[in-house]
């Protein structure tokens, strides 16, 4: 399928590696040209050059902490007029709820709900000015389902959840839709960290934890970035444009719900 996006220009978050990189990959491969991001300059680079050798199209790389306002400025300067917004930030760590201050709950905040919240604000104008945009923020199945030792994520996902069910609905008459994706473990550098914490916890070794885990997923295997990327890149197609506001789930059956 033609997604009907060729040459148009994406800004993709949290890109140079992980679920993030996957978006990118997947639109540079429908011909959209890319603004990337990742805090590592080398490794963004090495990523950067790879989708250019690749897929041969234009990637802008630019090194930043995107959940500052300082990185976000930056980021944003360096993407100008761009058609796609793919928001992504690592998720905080896990814990308990007794773990928790004021501190961390700031922190998730900013990194998880205000940063996409400030992207939109930034990008949204000029989309409706245009009569035509996409969005998709990279989210949690723990906004369908609360994982416990997931606290700070479950909080400030589920806030940006609300602002996008409003927000999608306000901008939607000016072709401009706002989706969020939804996944579950996948194989990246986040499922080898809650992995870890499995493995200190019952002492047992990296792949006991995965088996332990990939059997409470129906499909029993964690998903791939290339997956999930292909998903994302529907979502910003031309034949997305009557999604709006929705919340897709990419978690292998895990979430027990009947809607």
């Amino acid at each position: 399928m033609d997604m009907g996006i060729s040459g148009k220009k994406a800004l993709v978050c949290a890109s140079s590696k992980g679920l993030g990189r996957g978006c990118a990959e997947a639109l540079a491969g429908e011909g959209v040209q890319l603004v990337i991001n990742g805090r590592n300059a080398e490794v963004l680079a090495a990523t950067a050059s790879e989708i250019r050798s690749t897929y041969g199209v234009v990637v802008t790389e630019v090194a930043c902490d995107v959940t500052t306002a300082e990185g976000q400025a930056i980021l944003l300067t360096a993407a100008g007029d761009i058609d796609i917004l793919v928001t992504n930030a690592g998720g905080p760590p896990p814990g308990l709820w007794s773990d928790w201050d004021r501190a961390d709950f700031i922190a998730a905040l900013d990194a998880n709900m205000l940063t996409p919240i400030a992207l939109m604000k930034a990008c949204l104008p000029a989309m409706m000015d245009r009569r035509w945009g996409r969005v998709v923020n990279i989210t949690s199945q723990s906004v369908k389902a609360p994982i416990g030792v997931l606290g700070l994520s479950n909080a400030a996902r589920t806030g940006l959840t609300g602002y996008v069910a409003g927000t999608a609905r306000q901008v939607a008459e000016h072709g401009v839709t706002i989706n969020n994706l939804l996944p579950g473990i996948h194989a990246t550098d986040r499922a080898v960290s809650l992995d870890s914490v499995i493995v200190k916890a019952q002492g047992i070794t990296m792949e006991q934890a995965q088996k332990q885990r990939q059997a409470t997923i129906p499909a029993r295997r964690y998903g791939t970035a290339e997956e999930f990327g292909a998903a994302c890149a529907f979502l910003c197609s031309q034949h997305a444009g009557f999604m709006v506001g929705q919340n897709i789930l990419l978690d292998g059956g895990a979430t027990n719900a009947t809607i």
